[in-house]
This record gives C-alpha cells, sequence and structure tokens, in this order.
C-alpha cells in the first residue's frame, strides 16, 4: 500500500484501486463536477457514484474532461431501489451510461437488498436483477458487478441462483461498525469489503482518540482512520467537496498505525452511528 494507484484484485481477476472518491451528497453541476475534478487531479483513479446520487452526469463529465483517459480510471455505479427486476435493472444500466457518457462501467453494483417496494419477494427481484448484472458483464458493459449494504442471508439467498459471485460488497464500515458478520461472509465468499463513509460522515472526526493517535502518528483523524480501514483490507470510499480536504486524504501512506492502537481504534463501535438495516429502511 504504497499509493492511491497500487490495486486490490477482485475474485475475477480485475484491478480496483485500494482507495475511491465517493460522491454521495455531491450534488449534481459545479460542486460534483470540480469535487471529482480535483479528485483525479490529487491522484484518484477510483470514482464511486450512483444512480440514487443524482450526479452522474456531472461525475461522468468531469472524467471524460480530465487529461486522465477513460481507461485509466475505475468507475462505479449502483442500480438504485427503484429499479430491480430484470427488465428495469437492465434499462436502469443502459440510462447509467448514458448519464455518464462511457461505454461501460468498471463496476456496478446493487445499492440496496430489500427496498420498500419488493419487500414481499426481495429474492426473486434480486435474483432477476443480478441475471440482467451477468448478462450486462459477458456483454462488457461492466467489468466487475456486486452489492451493496448486503447482510449475510442476503448474500446466501443471491449465491442459490448466481453464476457469478460478486466481486464486491459495499457497506458502511469505519470504527464505529466494523459490522464482522458481514465481513466474514465477504471473506468466505472472497468478496472485497468496500467502506463507504469510512469517516462516519465526518461524525468519527470528533472521537478524541482518534485525534489523540492522529497526533502521535503526525496525522489528522481522518487520515488516521483512512489508514485504519486500509490495514483492515477495506476499500475506503472517502468523500468531499473541498479541495484541502481531497488532497489531505490522500496522505495516508506513510506511515503504519500499530496493532495495540488498530485495537484501540476497533474498540470504537457505537462511538457514532452504526449501520442501517436494510431489511428495516423505508426507501
Amino acid at each position: 500500500m504504497q499509493s492511491l494507484i497500487d490495486t486490490y484484485t477482485l475474485n475475477n481477476d480485475v484491478k480496483i484501486p485500494i482507495v475511491g472518491f465517493g460522491t454521495w451528497q455531491s450534488a449534481d453541476g459545479d460542486i460534483a463536477y470540480q469535487s471529482v475534478q480535483t479528485a483525479i487531479d490529487a491522484g484518484y483513479r477510483h470514482i464511486d457514484t450512483a444512480t440514487a446520487y443524482g450526479n452522474e452526469v456531472s461525475v461522468g463529465k468531469a472524467i471524460n474532461d480530465s487529461d486522465v483517459d477513460r481507461h485509466d480510471i475505475f468507475l462505479t455505479t449502483k442500480l438504485w431501489n427503484d429499479d430491480h427486476g430484470y427488465e428495469a435493472t437492465t434499462k436502469a444500466l443502459d440510462n447509467s451510461l448514458k448519464s455518464l457518457d462511457t461505454d461501460y462501467v468498471d463496476l456496478y453494483l446493487i445499492h440496496w437488498p430489500n427496498p420498500v417496494e419488493f419487500r414481499d419477494n426481495w429474492e426473486q427481484i434480486n435474483a432477476e436483477s443480478w441475471q440482467a448484472m451477468e448478462e450486462a458483464y459477458k456483454a462488457g458493459k461492466v467489468r466487475a458487478i456486486g452489492v451493496s449494504n448486503f447482510r449475510p442471508h442476503h448474500l446466501a439467498s443471491l449465491m442459490k441462483t448466481a453464476t457469478i459471485t460478486p466481486a464486491v460488497n459495499q457497506n458502511y464500515l469505519n470504527p464505529s461498525d466494523m459490522q464482522p458478520e458481514v465481513i466474514h461472509a465477504n471473506e468466505q465468499y472472497n468478496i472485497l469489503n468496500e467502506a463507504y463513509s469510512p469517516l462516519g460522515t465526518g461524525e468519527l472526526l470528533s472521537v478524541p482518540l482518534l485525534h489523540e493517535l492522529g497526533e502521535k502518528y503526525g496525522h489528522s483523524a481522518a487520515q488516521l482512520t483512512l489508514r485504519w480501514s486500509l490495514q483492515h483490507g477495506f476499500l475506503p470510499l472517502p468523500k468531499s467537496t473541498h479541495a484541502d480536504r481531497i488532497q489531505q486524504n490522500t496522505d495516508i501512506f506513510d506511515f503504519t498505525i500499530s496493532d495495540s492502537d488498530m485495537k484501540a481504534i476497533d474498540g470504537l463501535h457505537g462511538t457514532t452511528r452504526v449501520a442501517d438495516d436494510p431489511d428495516l429502511v423505508n426507501f
């Protein structure tokens, strides 16, 4: 782990940069466009968006307007809850490709496993969406497919009919909620743990221990927490719209957190919020 362009290898042998730039809550238009351009200029080569974020057009334009070749950018987007099912998933992916102005995405994820609209038959609907995604993968529209916010029972259900194992499971992972049962299930299937909100949507930055340990290592609480994520083998997706913080979040490769300090950070469970239960969310 020496730089932003170092990679993990997914279970289909696709390489994915070990840190991604998140765009959740980055408003479409100039804010999303400028933040992605700033991230690319800072060295990020992994950009994460979603249909639900409403900023695919601006994210795609920022990538296409950059000096970096599209094939050197790892781009993720996600299937939103309204679009589950075979035909709807196929259409949703095509719409995302159009919005992003690209022929393919590197990773396509089912955003949530159990939307309110499909709560009575979520298993069948997920299987149908996954079939459409497998076909898109085979057609070259996506280089890898995966899931987000899936708990072990959601993964087990999907695997009953899947012919391709998810490459990634993107979850709320940070010192306040490591979701050990999810991490264990992902490891059993050789699925990469991606961490959205690795800083707890900023709430973890007020935790005294993270500031104390940050000072010990000569780094900020944010840098320390991102380093903690990497040392656990997670792939963190920090998000910011501020140029200075976007740059600062890249400075996480010149120190190593000791085993004892890693355990101390692990002990922060529940310090801020924990992950939403995907079977109870109201969307």
